[in-house]
């Protein structure tokens, strides 16, 4: 059995992401900073376990992550922690631009490279950075945000040739938008309309079954790849 850490599974996108490797016979554990109780319980419900990490500190995470491998390896890492502070730049803190940054970008930097030679061990490894459509298209009030998720961009093409001769797969997958209390409460049904050419939200159990697939011994050839599941957006 394949162990797996899915960093932010509390959220919705998360947690559908862990029912999803669960499901498809993964040893899953949940990863949450602000939202210990939610990833306890969902760990309960799909007989893994949870961790609780500030993924922005590098001392932190590296010491969580070193404990994770006391059990063995782990041979899927699924990063989807990520944070919103959306202000137009010209009015942007350098607190909101480094925060962002830090727990998308670097908390990738911080949960992968621990785990990377072990994973790379085994030889066979997946790992999965949560991209965004602001990345690709752009989002005004979301310099930050843009910037972070279109950094994993890059970071997942470089080290996806460093680990492809190890047998491990790096990919990044784009959600446009995707049914969420947040996204419901922002956008109405009619500007959905306009920007979704699918005329519809995606559902995190959409986003869910594309991440499963990557993680899968199905995908074993597809590496350095940002996957796009937005309904027509870009």
């Amino acid at each position: 059995m394949r162990r797996a850490l899915v960093t932010g599974g509390a959220s919705p996108i998360g947690a559908a992401i862990c029912r999803a490797l669960a499901r498809d016979g993964c040893a899953v554990t949940v990863h949450a900073h602000s939202n210990a109780a939610a990833a306890g319980a969902l760990a309960e419900e799909i007989g893994g376990a949870h961790t609780v990490f500030d993924i922005a500190d590098h001392d932190a995470t590296r010491a969580a992550c070193e404990a994770l491998l006391e059990a063995g390896p782990i041979q899927v890492l699924v990063h989807n922690a990520g944070a919103h502070d959306d202000v137009p730049m010209a009015a942007m803190s350098e607190a909101q631009w480094r925060r962002v940054m830090a727990v998308s970008l670097d908390g990738f930097f911080h949960v992968a490279r621990p785990l990377l030679l072990p994973m790379m061990g085994t030889r066979n490894g997946r790992i999965v950075a949560m991209s965004s459509v602001s990345a690709i298209m752009g989002n005004r009030g979301q310099a930050n945000y843009a910037a972070a998720k279109a950094g994993l961009i890059g970071a997942v093409r470089a080290l996806s040739l460093e680990c492809a001769p190890r047998g491990v797969t790096v990919n990044a997958v784009a959600p446009g938008l995707i049914d969420s209390p947040a996204i419901s409460a922002a956008v109405p049904p009619e500007r959905v309309r306009e920007m979704v050419p699918a005329r519809r939200l995606g559902r995190v159990e959409e986003v869910a079954d594309l991440v499963a697939f990557l993680c899968s011994d199905r995908a074993g050839y597809i590496t350095g790849q940002t996957v796009s599941i937005n309904g027509g957006m870009a």
